[in-house]
Formats: C-alpha cells, sequence, structure tokens
C-alpha cells in the first residue's frame, strides 16, 4: 500500500477547508385546498398566483481544481467527488451509507465467499449512448492495477483483494489474469484473493468505476483533461471543465438510467480558497453553501444557517520510531500522548465542531454485528489527556535512555491556520514535559509527502479518511513495514490480531470485530500515534437544499437526490 494523497490532503487542508458538504434533507410538504360543491352559485375569491416552482440549479464553491477526472490517478478529496456525481459503479452509496442499486441491479456470493457474480442492468448507457457493460468494469480494473497505468489507489485498493492483483501490479503475472471477467454484456464476475466482509462496499468506491475501452484509447493522453475527453454514465455531466479550471459547471444527464428521479438541472462552481470571501458571496446570496474556518465560526456561530456536519476522518500524531531513542521507548511516547489538552485543542484551536479521539477508530462508524453497539463505546477511552501521568511517564522514559534532555522536530504543514494548531500542539508538549524541545518544521504538502515517505522526521502531524466501511481500513495503517506505517512501528501481536480480520475470522463477523477491538488495545498501550481528534465542518447552508447525503466514504455528497425548495 502506498500513502494516501486524500488522507495528508485532508490533514493538511482542514482548518482552511471550504468543502461544502452535505445539508439537511427532507421534502417539501405540498398544501392542496378544494371547494366543496354545495350547488349554489356563488362568487369566487380571486385565485392568488400559483408559486413559481423552485429553480432546480445549485451554486456551489470549491476548494481549489480538481486535479483529475481520471478514476485510474483518483486519489483525493475533490476527484473523488466529482467522479461520484458524474459516474456509476456497481453500487451508490444512499442514506445511512445504505448500498443502493448502480449498474448492477443484484449480486450473488458463492458459499466460500471468493466468486461474486453482479447481473447489470441493460439500461444504463454512457452519455454517448453506447450501453454500460461488464467489458466495462473489466476494463477499468484490468487498467487501474497495470503497472503501465502508475495507478495508486488501483494496487492499494485491489492487492489482496482481487484475485492476482498484488502479482500484476508488482508485474509479475499479465494484466489478463487478475480476477475480474464479464460473462456476456451483462454478469459481471469477480474472485477475490480471499473472502474480504468489506468488498461490497468497494464496489461504490471511484477507483471501481467503469470505462468505455473505446473512448478512453481514442483520447490517448488526452482522456479526462478536459469535459470534452470525458465520458460519463452517472447522474450529471461536466460541462465546461479543463484540468487548470478553476470554474465549471455540472449538469443533468438526461441520458442516465434514473434520470427521472434526479432533480437538480445544474451545479455551478467556483474556485475559493479564502473562507472569508466564501461567506460574503454566501451572505449576498449568490451561493448557497460556504464552510467556515477555525477563525470565523464565532461570528457565525449564531447564524440562522450555521451548521456542524460531522465527519469521520480521524488525527493524531506519528511518532517514528527509527530516528530517535527517545521515540523509540514506549514510556516517553506515552508520555507526549498524554500531554496534550485535546478538549482545549478541538473548543479554542480548531474551533469547528470536531471532537475529541481517543482512539484509533473514529465514533459512529462500525457496529457491533450482534449488539449493535458502537466500536467507539465498547473501547471506550483508550489515550486522554493526564498531564501528571505523563510527567510520571516521561521521567521514567528518560531514565530508560538515560537522557535529561531531548529535542525532536515537529513536522507539519504551512498553512496560516495550519501553523497555529502545530505551535498549540508543540507547546502543549514542552510545557508539560521537562526538558523536551521541539523544533517546528513546516513545509508545503508535495514535500511532506517526500519526507512521510522517506521517513525523514520525528513527529509528524497526519490524518485519515476512510476507503471502505469497515475498522479494517483505520488498523491495517499499521501492520508492520505496511505502506502507510512509515514510522517504524511492529508489533507481532497487533500483526497477527489485524490479519486474522481478513484471513481465517473473515466469515465470523463477532470474532472478527473482537479481534479488531484487542488490536486497537495493543495500539494504545503501545502508543503506536496519538489520537487528536475526529473532524467535522462548519458551514452556512441554505435551508432551500434539500436531500443532499453526506457519505462517510469516497465522495463527500451525493447530489442523486437532492433538490431546491423553498426555505422551512
Amino acid at each position: 500500500m502506498k500513502l494516501s494523497k486524500f488522507s495528508l490532503l485532508l490533514a493538511l487542508g482542514l482548518l482552511l477547508s471550504i468543502f461544502m458538504v452535505a445539508c439537511s434533507s427532507g421534502e417539501e410538504g405540498s398544501t392542496e385546498t378544494k371547494d366543496g360543491d354545495s350547488g349554489e352559485t356563488t362568487e369566487e375569491p380571486a385565485e392568488e398566483p400559483a408559486e413559481e416552482p423552485a429553480e432546480q440549479v445549485l451554486n456551489l464553491l470549491n476548494g481549489d481544481t480538481i486535479p483529475t477526472m481520471d478514476a485510474s490517478l483518483a486519489t483525493d478529496e475533490y476527484a473523488f467527488q466529482f467522479l461520484g456525481t458524474t459516474m456509476e459503479g456497481l453500487y451508490r452509496l444512499g442514506e445511512d451509507a445504505k448500498l443502493t442499486p448502480g449498474i448492477a441491479t443484484e449480486h450473488k456470493v458463492s458459499e466460500d465467499a471468493l466468486t461474486w457474480t453482479f447481473t447489470l442492468r441493460e439500461d444504463a448507457v454512457w452519455e454517448n449512448g453506447d450501453p454500460v457493460t461488464a467489458h466495462d468494469f473489466v476494463y477499468a480494473w484490468q487498467r487501474a492495477v497495470n503497472p503501465k497505468t502508475g495507478s495508486e489507489y488501483g494496487p492499494y485498493m485491489m492487492g489482496g483483494v482481487i484475485k492476482n492483483a498484488t502479482a500484476i501490479s508488482a508485474g509479475e503475472k499479465p494484466v489478463k489474469e487478475l480476477g475480474v471477467k464479464a460473462e456476456g454484456d451483462y454478469t459481471l464476475v469477480v474472485t477475490l484473493e480471499k473472502p474480504t466482509p468489506y468488498f461490497e462496499s468497494l464496489t461504490a468506491f471511484g477507483t471501481f468505476l467503469p470505462l468505455n475501452q473505446k473512448f478512453v484509447e481514442a483520447q490517448g493522453d488526452k482522456y479526462a483533461t478536459s469535459s470534452e475527453t470525458l465520458l460519463a454514465n452517472g447522474p450529471f455531466l461536466l460541462d465546461g471543465w479543463k484540468s487548470t479550471s478553476t470554474s465549471w459547471d455540472l449538469v443533468k444527464n438526461e441520458k442516465y438510467w434514473d434520470a427521472e428521479t434526479v432533480q437538480l438541472t445544474k451545479m455551478t462552481y467556483d474556485v475559493v480558497k479564502d473562507p472569508q470571501v466564501a461567506v460574503d458571496l454566501y451572505e449576498k446570496g449568490e451561493v448557497q453553501r460556504a464552510g467556515i474556518s477555525a477563525e470565523l465560526v464565532d461570528k457565525y456561530s449564531s447564524h440562522d444557517d450555521f451548521t456542524i456536519t460531522p465527519e469521520t476522518s480521524l488525527f493524531y500524531l506519528k511518532f517514528n520510531q527509527t530516528t530517535s531513542d527517545a521515540l523509540a521507548n514506549v514510556n516517553i511516547r506515552k508520555a507526549l500522548s498524554k500531554s496534550i489538552n485535546k478538549q482545549a485543542l478541538v473548543d479554542e484551536v480548531i474551533n469547528n465542531g470536531s471532537i475529541v479521539s481517543n482512539g484509533y477508530v473514529p465514533a459512529d462508524f462500525s457496529a457491533h454485528p450482534e449488539t449493535g453497539e458502537d466500536f467507539r463505546e465498547i473501547n471506550g477511552d483508550l489515550v486522554t489527556y493526564d498531564p501528571e501521568k505523563a510527567k510520571e511517564l516521561w521521567k521514567k522514559g528518560l531514565e530508560e535512555i538515560g537522557k535529561t534532555e531531548v529535542s525532536l522536530e515537529f513536522l507539519g504543514g504551512d498553512g496560516e491556520t495550519t501553523k497555529i494548531m502545530n505551535e498549540y500542539l508543540a507547546n502543549q508538549m514542552e510545557s508539560n514535559l521537562e526538558g523536551l524541545e521541539i523544533t517546528l518544521k513546516q513545509v508545503p504538502f508535495e514535500q511532506r509527502l517526500e519526507l512521510d515517505t522517506n521517513m525523514d522526521y520525528d513527529i509528524q502531524f497526519s490524518g485519515w479518511g476512510p476507503d471502505y466501511l469497515d475498522p479494517y481500513t483505520w488498523l491495517n495503517l499499521w501492520l508492520t513495514d505496511g505502506g502507510n506505517n512509515k514510522m517504524g512501528y511492529s508489533n507481532p501481536e497487533y500483526d497477527k490480531l489485524v490479519q486474522s480480520t481478513v484471513n481465517e475470522l473473515a466469515l465470523d463477523p463477532v470474532k472478527r470485530f473482537e479481534a479488531f477491538l484487542k488490536a486497537e488495545k495493543i495500539l494504545a498501550e503501545d502508543a503506536a500515534v496519538a489520537p487528536l481528534y475526529q473532524s467535522a465542518r462548519a458551514q452556512l447552508i441554505s435551508p432551500s437544499i434539500k436531500g443532499v447525503i453526506n457519505n462517510p466514504m469516497g465522495a463527500t455528497y451525493e447530489y442523486k437526490w437532492a433538490s431546491v425548495g423553498a426555505a422551512e
């Protein structure tokens, strides 16, 4: 697995984010009046003119340009958002993250859970009129793991899941041996490497979208660089877009198989990076949603349209155990983890509705398969703020490494608001741990990515957003030599537990969930990373927006069922 650019973009951009996420859903009620017939002739009162139906157009903002619209190359929030809006895979996420039919109408799973057979609808077409077939999925998935494509998420998402994906991405087997084939035009058969409990949710993720081979190959290197070199099969079409565009539109795709459900006719987007500018546009009525940065929350929290949207992304400090004998010491790592007042961090520094995280799997993300109890409620608070205990552990750790002072470098982002948070975190650790000196290294995203890949840091602020609906998306991050570990952490017992969830326990939901619970406790005992907070978004959202769904993975919002109505 490679380091997810999506996760680092989240970490870099959270406090400056103006991502426009989902709003409250619901339909406007209609009121009808009917006059009774009394048999008498009376003068009818003048009828008031009927209210004009709301124009089904949303005017929105985006925090930056769209880096790519190639599903094989997408790694970030913006790409997955617009792919999710213009494209459709086997399934879509609906309300409460429930999978709803997309191109697939149903599927069957073999008794050993290795063979998945999907029946595809025969009324789905590409915007050029070509039918969407099983061959489009075969081509797209093969392309994603083909080393020549250079996909990051293809090998990461399919490796160890789809049969032979790992070997193919390593150049050890031909692409045609990937475990996916078309049996006719409307039956897709997928063979897995091993039983994968979360595979069904993967089918709604951007990397698994279909591609029209004839069109893609005809475009060559120009494919997915502009609206003219894209081919959609989803609810909307991308209009007026190039890879450098700072404005574009989404328009309803009249050829979408379920076009009757889609009520929005158009969504306009402009790139605005300054939160104050975004809010000003909202106040003028020029856009219907605007993100609120930390420094603006107090000013706008009493606004009638102020909304907090919880997220499932976690942020934490990574401790590189290979660069410092101090960080290789578990008591020092525990001391650092307990030295930060996380409640003050979310209340006073971040100030956008984010909540304290005291574990490694977010709240309201995964439930026990029998009891339905939330993962976070079961394991509770594993890593809490405790300055007195931190001092005790720090003293013990220093004695164990034979030092009285320690100097560490803190790697963080270089955004102005992010710098405030970096300074707060460093100050908390230094103030509570005598003899600790922290040097801040605040750099642009690309440099941070390189430094992380090369494990050239001591402490690093980082974060992760889920790629699928399963605790494994979190707990596989810290496997020994894992592609996202990049900090030298290793615990054989932890590895065994986590790997058992995709091997011998894959078909036993209860024991599998319990293995995840035990594994998380090991992470806490080892102080592998220091959990900080679970993110949220503060926004101004027009009450006229209806039916937008906030997704916990993939595209941040789903607009298929959205509409514009009168404000309640």
